[in-house]
Order: C-alpha cells, then sequence, then structure tokens
C-alpha cells in the first residue's frame, strides 16, 4: 500500500464517519403533537396520576415494561438521576461502602457519593472489562451494602457469579445498562438480573432523546420509592402515608413529554439499531482476524453483545507496535480510534484527595465511616494495564454505517501493520 498518512501519505478515509443521532419521522411527529398541545411536562408533585407524569411519559414507560418483561419503569432525565434514585431506594447511606468498577463514566461512583456512602473499587476481567467477581470478593467489607456493575461497552458481566455473590453476603446489585440496551446474559435482557437496572438515553448512546434515562425493577417498594425521590417525595410521603421515609429526599428527575415522545421513536428502532452493530462488529472481526497482536472481541455464546463501541487489545510484543503508534497511524488515516476508555476514576482528584463535601473530606471521613478506603496507584492493575497500553476502542461499527466504512477501518489496519517497521524506525 502507499505511504502511511502519518508520513505525509494519501489517507485511506478521506470523510468524515457519521457521529449524530438517527431521528426519524415518528419522533419529530410526536414533538410537534407535544407541543401542539402545550403540555410540555405532565407530572406534578403531589399524590394522584400526575405523580406519575403525562401521557407521553406513561406511554414511554409502558413500551419499556413490556420490552423488557419488567413490572416496574421509572423514567427519569438522566442515568446519572437513576444511579442516585436506585441508590437512594436501597436505603444507601452515611458509613455504608458500595463496590464499583473503575473503568465506566464517573457517575457510577459519584452517585454513590451523592448518598454519603464510599466506593470501594474492583478490578476489572481483561477479557470482558466488566467488574471481575473474585475481586468483588476481595473488596468485601462489613460496611459493603451493594454492588454496581456495567456491562461495558454492550458486553454483559459475568452476572451468574455476581449474584450468587450478592446473595451469599446479603447485597444489593445495581445493572448499569447505559451501554447496553438489548443485551442479554443467558437469553435474559441485563437490567433484568439485578435488584435495579438503569439505562441512558444520552446523546451519545444507541437510542437518545438527548438526555434522560429510565429505570426497570420488579420490587412494587423500590419502584415507588424511586418515584418518590425522582419527584419531590419529601412533600409527598404524608399523602401517601409511607411511614419508611429514609432517604426520601426528593428531587427533580422528571422527564419532559418532550424527551419522551423522542424516546418511544428510539425505543422502537432498538432492535433495529442493535443488529445493525453486531453484523458491522462481526464483519470487522472477519477482517481484521488476520491481523497477529490484535486480540479482537470473543463474545460467549450464551450472551449478546450489542457493542456500544468495538474493543481491541494490542499485544505489543507480538504485533511489534505500541498502542499509542498504532492510535496516532490509525488516526492520521482518517480512522475514529482512541486509547482505553477512561481514566481509572480512583485516579481522579476527588478520590485521590478524598474530598466530596465541604473542607472535612465527607463521606470518606464522615463520623459514621468506620472503615479506610485505598484509591492508591495500583489498586487496580488490569484496568490500569488496559488504559495504559492495551485497549484502543472505535465506534464504527453503528447505522447508519455499512460494511463500505468498515471496509476503510479495515483497510487502514492492514495498511499500518504493512509499514510496521516504518513506523518503530521512525520512533527510534
Amino acid at each position: 500500500m502507499s505511504e502511511l498518512a502519518v508520513f505525509g501519505g494519501e489517507k485511506i478515509r478521506k470523510k468524515p464517519f457519521v457521529s449524530h443521532a438517527i431521528i426519524g419521522e415518528e419522533e419529530k411527529k410526536r414533538v410537534n403533537d407535544v407541543l401542539e398541545s402545550g403540555v410540555l411536562s405532565g407530572f406534578i408533585a403531589k399524590a394522584g396520576g400526575n405523580f406519575l407524569g403525562g401521557r407521553q411519559v406513561k406511554e414511554f414507560e409502558s413500551l419499556v415494561r413490556d420490552y423488557f418483561g419488567a413490572k416496574h419503569a421509572v423514567s427519569v432525565n438522566s442515568a446519572t438521576a437513576g444511579l442516585h434514585v436506585a441508590l437512594g431506594a436501597l436505603g444507601i447511606g452515611p458509613g455504608d461502602e458500595v463496590i464499583v468498577t473503575p473503568y465506566t463514566m464517573s457517575a457510577s461512583a459519584t452517585a454513590i457519593i451523592m448518598q454519603n456512602a464510599v466506593p470501594v473499587f474492583a478490578d476489572i476481567d481483561e477479557d470482558t472489562f466488566c467488574i471481575d467477581p473474585e475481586k468483588i470478593e476481595e473488596a468485601l467489607t462489613p460496611r459493603t451494602k451493594a454492588i454496581v456493575l456495567v456491562h461495558l461497552f454492550g458486553r454483559p458481566a459475568a452476572m451468574d457469579e455476581i449474584t450468587a455473590i450478592a446473595k451469599r453476603h446479603g447485597l444489593f446489585v445495581i445493572e448499569d445498562c447505559a451501554q447496553a440496551p438489548g443485551a442479554t446474559y443467558g437469553g435474559k435482557p441485563v437490567g433484568t438480573l439485578g435488584d435495579i437496572g438503569i439505562f441512558s438515553l444520552n446523546q451519545h448512546k444507541t437510542i437518545t432523546s438527548g438526555e434522560g434515562g429510565y429505570i426497570i425493577t420488579d420490587s412494587d417498594e423500590l419502584a415507588l420509592r424511586m418515584r418518590l425521590i425522582r419527584n419531590h417525595g419529601e412533600a409527598i410521603v404524608e399523602d401517601m402515608a409511607l411511614t419508611s421515609i429514609e432517604n426520601i429526599v426528593g428531587f427533580n428527575y422528571r422527564m419532559t413529554e418532550l424527551e419522551a415522545a423522542v424516546s418511544i421513536g428510539q425505543f422502537k428502532k432498538l432492535d433495529f439499531l442493535n443488529d445493525h452493530r453486531i453484523m458491522l462488529a462481526d464483519y470487522l472481526s472477519k477482517k481484521l482476524s488476520g491481523l497477529e497482536g490484535l486480540v479482537l472481541p470473543a463474545p460467549n455464546k450464551k450472551d449478546k453483545d450489542v457493542y456500544f463501541v468495538y474493543p481491541i487489545k494490542i499485544r505489543e510484543e507480538i504485533c511489534g507496535i505500541s498502542r499509542d503508534d498504532l492510535i496516532k497511524a490509525l488516526q492520521a488515516e482518517g480512522i475514529p480510534v482512541a486509547g482505553g476508555y477512561v481514566k481509572p476514576i480512583y485516579l481522579e482528584p476527588l478520590y485521590q484527595r478524598k474530598i466530596a463535601y465541604g473542607k472535612g473530606g465527607c463521606p470518606f471521613s464522615c463520623p459514621f465511616y468506620k472503615g479506610e478506603v485505598d484509591y492508591s496507584k495500583g489498586r487496580c492493575p488490569v484496568t490500569e494495564r488496559m488504559h495504559e497500553k492495551e485497549l484502543m476502542v472505535t465506534g464504527v461499527c453503528k447505522h447508519p454505517h455499512i460494511k463500505e466504512d468498515v471496509n476503510d477501518v479495515a483497510n487502514a489496519f492492514e495498511k499500518v501493520f504493512e509499514h510496521k517497521e516504518e513506523l518503530r524506525n521512525f520512533k527510534a
């Protein structure tokens, strides 16, 4: 092939990949209907029918319940809010610890701090990139009350092992499914295997209303408590004759009718969009399979991976090129790839300095907290190795991209691999 673009050669990919959401006629019509109705939010912070929101919100929640076979669906204005609502409903509070993966969007952990509890990070499995059940066991203390797991990149975590641990130790399980709507584990939808499942409708997710999210559970009690926390619950508990009001300090986490209208149209496309991602991911795996030193996704056959992004591990000792040099060369060819995912959460200043609320260091030095949590570098070595040296991700396996777009990605990889010696010599 021709000279590498990083050295001034012609790029493989000359036009940008599409990154925006795909909005159709149903979303537009529903939004217009809401605008014409003049009811942009149907919620009222008062016991009664409007406590549950407007017509579009209720229709959206009904769609979610039917799709997942869940007893309850609770819409929220973001998945971050959903995590906060879930932890509050479960009774998490000062002095408690919650085990969470360090390799996820920051809210999976900060939602724990929002309840004045302390996140304890357990390392990931290097094949799934999800939390490692063995490391959960190692992180348990008498203060542990729950596990927040993330089905990262659209791939299910090891739910059998995790739920078994939770059952043995009397822990709650929250599934953060923001990147995995429609994924399944052992034939069951993710989000239905723990106590509570949380999904995102953020702009960058598979389906989107710009912002927004939804929660599923089969528990009547948890559903009520989550709805109260969503909608100014402290002003409503008396009318509802609720006696257990711990953590029912309500917020405004309500979804608007406009968001719900878009969400309905988007939700109906979920299976189609996931199937398209799977088709492109399988195609890319076949195209890259002959390149030594790349470790491609290999999902368990009993699970359904919906490929929020396509992850690749680099074995530098085999392919003869570092991950970062490979990324630079691919980016120069016009291919959107990134190294790692996010910095391990515990390395952020909040955790390194153990300061969240006030100057006293709460919740880490809260009088109710009797533990000592470790956020030092090296705590989760697999996560750090993936982030710093081995993992790269690309988001090209999604609609409206087609196989011809994926061909550009594969061709760029092949071109770079053919010129590995030049890259090594240039670095030297």
